[in-house]
């Protein structure tokens, strides 16, 4: 993606009209695009929050490995979505590893530019604590989803949890998703997840593409996902 297309992208993001054309300057002046390969690292857990991240094209993942090597996945986060407030507020260490799910472009915002603008724009502030308590209400969610629900409640979740219209206003009813890139998100293995979309497939909530998943019913989708 060129340098124009980063302009775009930050110009097309929902926390633009908090800003007045200065502080856009500045965030333009200070922004950059990377470009990440499908299952390259763009953050690894630990290292320092030193950017707020958007994604500009693609999907990421945003996960954790425990000591034993399993993986557990905290999120997707598709393309137009910001994300990584928390980290870049407290300027502590990632508590998470950031992985591609496919190509992707990422912007990345200095965490000094991402503070400024918490403290020169009342309309921003307020956005990012919208921000990060409908983070906070996905975590809470994702772990009685993990716990306590069934396996196609899960996966009923994961993907209703895409069209968040806090963390994700850009998600398109079609989702250009592989089901091997579903199964990570959800925790599962592949055999396990296909089985799981037939049966949202055949209660009406989605259709199965090649490499994608057409949402039909996404209320229902959503209000399945907080039932099980």
């Amino acid at each position: 993606m060129s340098e124009p297309c980063l302009i775009d992208f930050l110009e097309a993001s929902p926390w633009r009209t908090c800003l007045g054309d200065a502080q856009m300057d500045r965030v333009h002046a200070d922004s950059s695009l990377r470009g990440f390969a499908a299952g390259s690292t763009v953050c690894l857990r630990g290292s320092p929050a030193m950017h707020w991240l958007g994604v500009a094209d693609g999907m990421l993942k945003v996960d954790t490995i425990a000591a034993d090597g399993r993986s557990t996945t905290f999120a997707g986060v598709p393309a137009g979505a910001w994300f990584g407030e928390g980290a870049a507020l407290k300027g502590e260490p990632r508590p998470y590893a950031v992985v591609a799910l496919r190509h992707s472009q990422v912007a990345f915002i200095p965490r000094a530019t991402f503070l400024w603008l918490i403290d020169d724009s009342q309309a921003f502030s307020r956005w990012v604590i919208d921000q990060l308590n409908a983070r906070l209400g996905h975590y809470v969610a994702l772990v009685e989803s993990f716990r306590l629900r069934d396996l196609t409640t899960r996966v009923a979740y994961s993907l209703a949890e895409l069209y968040n219209p806090q963390l994700y206003p850009g998600t398109r009813r079609e989702l250009v998703i592989s089901q091997e890139e579903i199964a990570r998100l959800c925790g599962l293995s592949r055999p396990n997840l296909n089985r799981e979309l037939h049966r949202l497939e055949e209660a009406g909530y989605l259709r199965i593409g090649y490499g994608a998943i057409e949402v039909l019913d996404l209320d229902g989708l959503q209000r399945f996902s907080r039932s099980g």
